[in-house]
């Protein structure tokens, strides 16, 4: 197979969605690393209401770089409403989610979307769990959690993913912007999981580090979303079929076929 040369900046062919809820301590280093990602078309800004300064971050980002595209939500409605806003916005071959905060590094996202640019794969997943790269060490709860709803959501998928509840999730635009996605709050995580298994996407995980926050630094997630997700679980792999999930089924790649063909 022939090289794709990820850093060919010309072949401008990802989008990144940035849900943003009163993220004005980070957004400004999160913009700036993601100026730097190979293969970049745009960046979604979507600001879910937010009280502290990140509406004012968000203008003035947006007139600094022409890729960026910021809207607002004119009230708060959680992580996966600001998904979804985001999402359909995209124009991208490629779309990634990227949290606001500093705890995923931008600079991995080009490994993350490899599997995707060489025909491998439909769907990829940056793992914290895998072979572990840098990662902060934090809550034991988080963990227990977070095995437990990757656990119960392979148990219906019968996917052997290691990590659910990773922000990097990276997905050929035509599947995620075709996706209905009905979930609230943190819902995203295992509503798109259960829906990409229906649909038997070829999906692929790669390590990732993480660089946690803790909740006085500003982590959001609690246990209350942790108990929803386990509904979500159930509800989306065991009731709600691939014509409810998605307005157009999309078509899947041949496995190995390029998504961009190389230059000679």
């Amino acid at each position: 197979m022939k090289d794709l040369t990820l850093s060919n900046q010309d072949r401008r062919c990802l989008s990144i969605v940035v849900p943003a809820y009163n993220e004005a301590a980070t957004l400004s280093t999160i913009i700036e690393k993601l100026s730097t990602v190979p293969n970049l078309l745009e960046v979604v800004i979507v600001d879910d209401h937010s009280s502290d300064a990140t509406p004012d971050i968000c203008a003035e980002l947006s007139e600094r770089y022409d890729f960026i595209r910021y809207v607002r939500h004119e009230k708060n409605a959680g992580k996966t409403a600001a998904l979804k806003t985001g999402f359909a916005l995209t124009v991208g071959e490629i779309v990634i989610v990227q949290d606001a905060d500093l705890e995923y590094d931008p600079g991995e996202i080009a490994e993350v979307i490899r599997p995707i640019l060489q025909g491998f794969a439909d769907v990829v997943y940056g793992s914290r769990f895998m072979v572990r790269r840098a990662a902060r060490v934090l809550y034991f709860y988080h963990y227990i959690a977070n095995k437990g709803l990757t656990f119960m959501s392979n148990m219906l998928t019968n996917l052997n993913i290691s990590d659910v509840e990773t922000c990097y999730k990276a997905f050929r635009g035509d599947i995620i912007r075709n996706m209905i996605i009905t979930s609230s709050g943190f819902g995203f995580e295992v509503e798109v999981t259960a829906k990409v298994a229906k649909l038997k996407c070829k999906i692929y995980e790669v390590p990732i580090s993480y660089y946690g926050r803790t909740y006085e630094e500003g982590k959001k997630i609690t246990y209350v979303d942790g108990i929803a997700a386990l509904g979500y679980i159930a509800w989306f792999n065991l009731f709600v079929s691939v014509s409810r999930s998605f307005r157009a089924e999309p078509k899947l790649l041949p496995i190995s076929q390029p998504l961009l063909e190389p230059k000679e």
